[in-house]
């Protein structure tokens, strides 16, 4: 790819946006913003800044929605059903694209792109066909956003900044050519073991690992 890619968002699956919201203000010592809904997915959200492009993402099943696909980043898998009752959890990470078209065709696992808007935000996304995750969530989802509106633009800075993000899967050698061809950009780092994605950030609670 000519351009870097760069960390664009972290997703959290929660019960329901309220539980996510009372997680995020518990452990961060801050509320996350109103978001929006997903209409193809029949998902809504809340939303965290996490830098100047880079944010927290409270994802949940709409009980006012109806998915037209299978739903993004496993929320239609029982297991992911399962935890999620139990609490808010990192599902995946999300890397943004100067030409997703071109990063998914280096990373073929990724899914295919599809379209999608929230409000005046449109991006183009990659999502495999039966909705599940990549290498347990470790490898991360592809977006291009349309334009230069990004969900930063309206959320206040609460505080809270993305210091490290920490991945770990058995298959580590085989995720890392695939990051190294993303070219990503950020405070990444990647090793073997257990599969884990926890983000290290400075909140007003001081530094805080989401996991």
């Amino acid at each position: 790819m000519a351009t870097l890619s760069r960390i664009d968002h972290l997703v959290f699956a929660c019960a329901d946006l309220a539980q996510g919201n009372d997680w995020a203000e518990a452990a961060l010592g801050v509320p996350a913003q109103p978001g929006g809904k997903h209409v193809l997915m029949g998902t809504h959200n809340r939303l965290l800044r996490l830098g100047p492009r880079v944010y927290l993402e409270l994802i949940t099943i709409d009980p006012e929605g109806a998915a037209q696909r299978a739903r993004w980043f496993g929320l239609d898998t029982d297991a992911v059903r399962a935890k999620m009752a139990r609490g808010p959890f990192v599902l995946t990470w999300v890397v943004a694209c100067g030409d997703v078209q071109a990063a998914a065709a280096q990373l073929p696992e990724a899914g295919e792109v599809i379209a999608a808007a929230r409000g005046a935000f449109s991006w183009r996304i990659t999502v495999p066909a039966d909705g599940r995750l990549n290498f347990d969530g470790v490898l991360p989802t592809l977006i291009e956003w349309e334009g230069t509106a990004h969900p930063c633009d309206g959320l206040e800075d609460r505080g809270c900044t993305l210091l490290e993000l920490r991945l770990a899967h058995p298959q580590a050698e085989a995720l890392r050519p695939r990051l190294d061809a993303l070219q990503v950009a950020g405070p990444l780092v990647l090793r073997a073991g257990e599969p884990a994605i926890v983000a290290r950030v400075q909140s007003p609670n001081g530094v805080v690992e989401l996991r």
